[in-house]
C-alpha cells in the first residue's frame, strides 16, 4: 500500500485520478489528511472515484473537477475554476496520460500524445503557477517514465505525421516530462515552490485500456504480471508529502529516490529548445 506522509490542511490537485496510480496517489493524500481535488474527462468515473475514497476515508473532503486534458480550452477552463474554488494550492500531481496504437489530432491540431502526456502538464502547471507561488512551500509532481529514456524529440516530425509509431509517440512525450521539469525548476528557484518528475514503475494500470494491434494485445499478457497501482503511487505519494523532499527540486525519482535522466534529458540546450517550442503550441510568452 502506498502511505503518505500526514500533511493535515493541505490543498491538493491529481490528474488522471479515477482510476490506476491517480487514483491510489488521491487515496494516499486523504488519507494523509489533505483536501483533494480529482481531475477526470468522465463524469461517472470521476464520481464512482470520490464514492470510493469517501468510503474508504470517512470525513475525506474531496472536489471533483472534470475536463479533457488533450483541449487547451478545457485545461483554461479546469484552470479557472480550481483558481476560484481553492484559496491555496499546496501540491499539484500531473498524471493524467495515455498511449496510443494509432495516430489521433487534438481539437488545436495537436499530435494527441504529445498534447496529452506533455503539453498539458506544462499548461496546466503554468495556469496555476501563481496559486502555488502564493501558497508556497508548494510541490509539483509530474509522473514521467522510464520510458523517456528510449525518447527523442523528433523536431522534424513531432506530431509523427510523416511517421507515426506509439512507442515513439509516448516515449518522446515523456522524454518532455523530464525536460520540462529541469526548465521549470530553473525558473522556481527562490519561489519556494519546486517541481520534480519520476518513473512509477511498470505498473498494471488503465493507461493502455485504449489500444488495440499488437500493442492492445501484448500490454493484456503482461498486465496480470506488473506491479499494482498502489506500489506505482509511492514516488508520486513520497515527491507530494515527505519532509525529506523540502526543497528538492529538478530531480527524477524512482523508488522514492533520485536517479539519473537519460542524455537527453539532462541537455539544457535540449530543455530550453522544448520549452520555447511548447510555449509556442500553447500560444503563450515566456
Amino acid at each position: 500500500m502506498a502511505n503518505a506522509v500526514p500533511i493535515p490542511g493541505k490543498i491538493c490537485l491529481v490528474t488522471g485520478a479515477t482510476s490506476g496510480i491517480g487514483y491510489e496517489t488521491a487515496l494516499g493524500l486523504a488519507r494523509a489528511g489533505a483536501r483533494v481535488g480529482i481531475v477526470g474527462r468522465d463524469a461517472g468515473r470521476t464520481d464512482e472515484a470520490t464514492s470510493r475514497i469517501r468510503d474508504a476515508v470517512p470525513g475525506a473532503v474531496i472536489d471533483v473537477f472534470l475536463a479533457d486534458l488533450s483541449s487547451q480550452a478545457e485545461i483554461r477552463r479546469l484552470s479557472a475554476e480550481v483558481r476560484a474554488l481553492y484559496p491555496r494550492l499546496d501540491v499539484l500531481v500531473n498524471n493524467a496520460g495515455a498511449i496510443f496504437d494509432a495516430r489521433h489530432v487534438t481539437v488545436d491540431g495537436l499530435e494527441r500524445t504529445w498534447a496529452l502526456d506533455h503539453l498539458a502538464y506544462m499548461q496546466l502547471t503554468l495556469d496555476l503557477l501563481d496559486l502555488m507561488k502564493a501558497s508556497a512551500p508548494a510541490r509539483i509532481v509530474n509522473v514521467a517514465s522510464r520510458a523517456h529514456t528510449r525518447g527523442l524529440i523528433d523536431l522534424e516530425d513531432l506530431d509523427g505525421a510523416r511517421r507515426y509509431g506509439t512507442w515513439k509517440a509516448y516515449s518522446q512525450a515523456k522524454l518532455g516530462n523530464v525536460l520540462f521539469t529541469a526548465a521549470l525548476s530553473r525558473r522556481l528557484a527562490g519561489t519556494g515552490v519546486t517541481v520534480n518528475s519520476l518513473h512509477p514503475g511498470v505498473i498494471a494500470s488503465g493507461f493502455a485500456g485504449g489500444t488495440g494491434g499488437w500493442f492492445g494485445i501484448s500490454w493484456s499478457l503482461i498486465r496480470p504480471f506488473l506491479s499494482n497501482p498502489a506500489d506505482g503511487a509511492a514516488t508520486s505519494l513520497h515527491l507530494a508529502t515527505s519532509p525529506e523532499v523540502d526543497g528538492v527540486s529538478g530531480l527524477y525519482f524512482s523508488k522514492c529516490s533520485p536517479v539519473s535522466t537519460s542524455r537527453h534529458g539532462r541537455d539544457q540546450a535540449l530543455q530550453e529548445r522544448v520549452w520555447a517550442l511548447s510555449l509556442r503550441q500553447l500560444g503563450r510568452a515566456e
